[in-house]
């Protein structure tokens, strides 16, 4: 698997948490990870591009149309969530792809900026 940061999907979030977009959450990313039923129903009235927007991950040996290209979620197709940036920053660590740690630690300290304005 040859995953790499997403940078345009940096760019998507900062703007999200600029606008004040993001839950400054703390409890355990499970209890707001979007499941498979979740995810499902958003492409079914969205572009897999939108769906592509919230992940920090993109497998480049995926499919472009497939959801198995994006890796490492950070919210739940409406806010970044602390949490979600959390795990993926913990799963990038563990999984050797440190390019995605530091970039959700950037994101991370963003939210936690604007949160405390």
């Amino acid at each position: 698997m040859s995953v790499q940061v997403n940078s345009e999907v940096i760019t998507f979030a900062k703007q999200l948490i600029r606008e004040g977009k993001f839950k400054n959450d703390e409890g355990h990313w499970s209890q707001h990870n979007p499941d498979t039923r979740q995810e499902n129903t958003f492409l079914q009235t969205h572009e897999i591009a939108e769906y592509a927007n919230w992940h920090l991950g993109l497998d480049t040996s995926k499919g472009e149309d497939t959801k198995g290209r994006y890796h490492f979620p950070y919210g739940d197709f409406k806010t970044v969530h602390r949490d979600g940036l959390i795990a993926a920053k913990e799963r990038a660590a563990q999984q050797g792809y440190s390019d995605i740690e530091n970039a959700a630690d950037e994101l991370l300290q963003a939210l936690e900026k604007q949160a405390n304005k």
